[in-house]
C-alpha cells in the first residue's frame, strides 16, 4: 500500500519563501516542508546580494516603484509591483526582530548600498552573504514552531483532479470543471519509497532553474521542479524567456562557478575591458551601474569585439579595509585561486542567474489551479517584468509568502483530502542504458547555453527546440520504464523546463530586457504582452 500523510499545508522548497510561507502559515494550522536536500541547500543560502526596501528617509515609495518599472523593460505588472514595494519595509522589521543582523552604522542606523538600476540608496546587507543570514534567523524561527521538515524529499507530481482514484482521468486529460490540488507524490531519497502527502493547500518555493544553462551562479539543486510539476499539473507558465544573466560571475575555469556581487559595482567597482579601458558607458548612460540585462549585454558584446575570454571588474582603486569589511567572503574566495582583489583585477564573465517567468500567480500567490499557490523565483508575479531589479528577489520571497497566508487564512481556504490513486511502480531499467540517457544533461545544458543565451535569433532557437524536444522525449520514454530516483526526476524537469523557455522565446517577436534577439528590434514601451504556456487536454 501507498503509504499517506496528511497535513494542512504543504511546503516544497526550503528558501527564504518556504520558510516565511511555513512560518505564517503555522500561526493557523500544520505546517510540512519538503525539500530535496538538507534545508539549507536552497538559493537563499548562496544570495551575496542584499534586500532591496524604502528604508531611507531620503527615498520614496515611488522612486523604487519607478526603478523596477525601468529595470523590467515596460513588461511589469503595476499592481504587483506596488505591493511589493509598500509592503517591502515591514518583513525587513520583522527580520530584524527575528534576530536578522543587517550592516550597520556606529549610530546603529542600517547600512543601506547602491545596486544597478536603482536610483537611491535601499540595500540592506549582512557583509556579502546577506541570504545565508536570512536562511539562518528563518530556519531558527520555523524550528521554534515545530514545523515539520522532511529532507532528501523529492515531489514527483501534484496530485489534482487527474489523480483521483473514484474518477481517475488518464494523466493529460483535463477533468471538467476547476482542477483543484489536493498535495504531492514524494519521493523519499532515504528509503526509495513514493508515498502521498495530502494537504489542503500546496505552496511551491522551489527557486530556480539555473542548472538548465551550462554556466550558472546556482546550486545543483535548482533544477526547474516547480515550474514543471506546476506544468504537467495544468497551471499556467507565463515569461520563460526571461532568464536573467548575472554579468560577473568569477571566471575561474575549472572551478564550481562563483557570484561577484553586483554590490562591488555599486560600492565603486568598474568594469574594464583588456586594455582595462572602462566599456559600459558606450551602451548605457548608468555605465557599471544600469539594469542587469544591459550590463550583461555590454560585456558579452565586449568579449565578442575583442576576443577576449573575459571582463575585468576593478576594486583595487578603493581601500583594502572597505574591501574587506563588505566583501569579505569575495575576498577569501578569490584570494583561493590567487586573485588579491585589493591589488588584481578580477576575471568575470556574465552566467545564468534568476529566472525572471514562472509559475503565473496573482498577487496573491495563487495559481491557475484552485489550492495552489506559487512564491519566489518559481512564480511569476509580474514584479519582474522583462529583468529583475537588483535585490528585488529576496524581497518578492517575503512579501508574497507573507500575502499567500494572508489569503488563506482569510478566505478560510479548506481544500478536501479525497481518496488518491496509489503510485503504481514501473519496470527497472539496466545501469548501461541510464549511463546513455545521464549524458542528456549535459547536452541540454550546452544546448541552452549556446543557443538560447545572452543573445538569440530564430535559427538558433528553432535549433534548440528541435533538439531538446528530441532529447525530452528520449527522458521520458526512460522515465516510463524505470523505478524512480532523484537523478531521473531533476534531469526529466531540466528537459521541460528547457523546452518551455525556448517554447517561450521563439513566441516573443520583439527584442525586450533579457530577451534580445538578433531578428527583432527592442522594445521598452510598457506592455502586458505575457507568454503563457499551459499544458493542453492532449497533454
Amino acid at each position: 500500500m501507498t503509504r499517506i500523510v496528511d497535513t494542512d499545508y504543504l511546503v516544497i522548497g526550503s528558501g527564504i519563501s518556504g520558510l516565511y510561507s511555513a512560518l505564517i502559515l503555522s500561526e493557523f494550522g500544520k505546517v510540512t516542508i519538503i525539500t530535496k536536500e538538507e534545508v539549507t541547500d536552497a538559493n537563499t543560502t548562496y544570495a551575496q546580494g542584499g534586500i532591496a526596501s524604502v528604508l531611507a528617509a531620503s527615498d520614496t515609495f515611488e522612486s523604487h516603484i519607478r526603478d523596477t518599472l525601468d529595470a523590467g523593460a515596460g513588461l511589469c505588472d503595476t499592481e504587483a509591483v506596488r505591493v511589493l514595494v509598500t509592503e517591502g519595509p515591514t518583513h525587513i522589521r520583522r527580520l530584524m526582530e527575528l534576530g536578522a543582523a543587517f550592516d550597520q552604522d556606529a549610530s546603529g542606523s542600517l547600512t543601506l548600498g547602491r545596486e544597478g538600476g536603482h536610483s537611491e540608496n535601499r540595500i540592506v546587507h549582512a557583509k556579502d552573504l546577506t541570504g545565508k543570514e536570512v536562511e539562518d534567523v528563518l530556519l531558527r524561527a520555523v524550528r521554534a514552531r515545530n514545523i515539520e521538515i522532511k529532507e532528501y524529499q523529492s515531489a514527483v507530481d501534484l496530485i489534482t483532479c487527474y489523480h483521483l482514484e473514484k474518477d481517475p482521468y488518464l494523466p493529460g486529460v483535463a477533468p471538467p470543471g476547476p482542477n483543484q490540488c489536493f498535495g504531492a507524490y514524494v519521493y523519499d531519497r532515504k528509503t526509495w519509497e513514493i508515498y502521498i502527502i495530502r494537504a489542503r493547500a500546496t505552496i511551491l518555493a522551489t527557486g530556480g532553474a539555473g542548472q538548465v544553462y551550462l554556466h550558472n551562479t546556482n546550486p545543483d539543486v535548482a533544477t526547474g521542479d516547480g515550474v514543471a510539476l506546476a506544468y504537467r499539473a495544468g497551471a499556467v507558465i507565463s515569461n520563460m524567456e526571461f532568464y536573467q544573466f548575472h554579468p560577473t560571475a568569477l571566471y575561474s575555469p575549472g572551478h564550481r562557478t562563483f557570484l561577484i556581487s553586483e554590490a562591488m559595482r555599486g560600492e565603486g567597482g568598474i568594469l574594464r575591458g583588456p586594455d582595462g579601458e572602462p566599456f559600459t558607458k558606450k551602451y548605457d548612460e548608468r555605465g557599471d551601474l544600469a539594469p542587469r540585462d544591459i550590463v550583461a549585454r555590454a560585456i558579452d558584446a565586449e568579449m565578442k569585439r575583442t576576443g577576449a575570454a573575459f571582463m575585468h571588474l576593478d576594486v583595487t582603486h578603493l581601500p583594502r579595509e572597505q574591501i574587506m569589511k563588505k566583501f569579505p567572503n569575495i575576498y577569501a574566495h578569490c584570494l583561493d585561486l590567487g586573485i588579491e582583489i585589493s591589488r588584481d583585477r578580477i576575471p568575470v564573465v556574465p552566467a545564468a542567474h534568476y529566472m525572471c517567468g514562472g509559475v503565473r500567480t496573482d498577487v496573491n500567490g495563487r495559481t491557475a489551479i484552485e489550492h495552489l499557490f506559487a512564491v519566489g523565483e518559481v512564480s511569476c508575479t509580474g514584479v519582474h517584468g522583462g529583468n529583475r531589479l537588483a535585490s528585488n528577489s529576496l524581497l518578492e520571497g517575503l512579501v508574497f509568502a507573507d500575502r499567500i497566508g494572508r489569503y488563506i487564512k482569510e478566505n478560510q481556504i479548506s481544500g478536501q483530502r479525497p481518496e488518491i490513486r496509489r503510485w503504481q511502480k514501473e519496470g527497472l531499467a539496466n545501469a548501461e542504458e541510464w549511463i546513455l540517457v545521464q549524458h542528456n544533461l549535459g547536452e541540454i545544458k550546452s544546448v541552452m547555453w549556446d543557443y538560447v543565451g545572452i543573445v538569440r535569433s530564430n535559427l538558433r532557437l528553432d535549433r534548440a527546440l528541435r533538439r531538446i524536444e528530441m532529447l525530452s522525449n528520449e527522458i521520458n520514454d526512460f522515465y516510463s520504464r524505470t523505478v524512480i530516483q532523484n537523478k531521473i526526476l531533476e534531469l526529466r524537469n531540466l528537459a521541460l523546463v528547457g523546452k518551455l523557455i525556448v517554447r517561450s522565446a521563439k513566441a516573443r517577436r520583439e527584442s525586450r530586457g533579457l530577451h534580445f534577439s538578433t531578428d527583432y528590434a527592442e522594445n521598452r514601451e510598457p506592455s502586458m504582452a505575457y507568454t503563457s504556456l499551459q499544458r493542453s487536454s492532449a497533454g
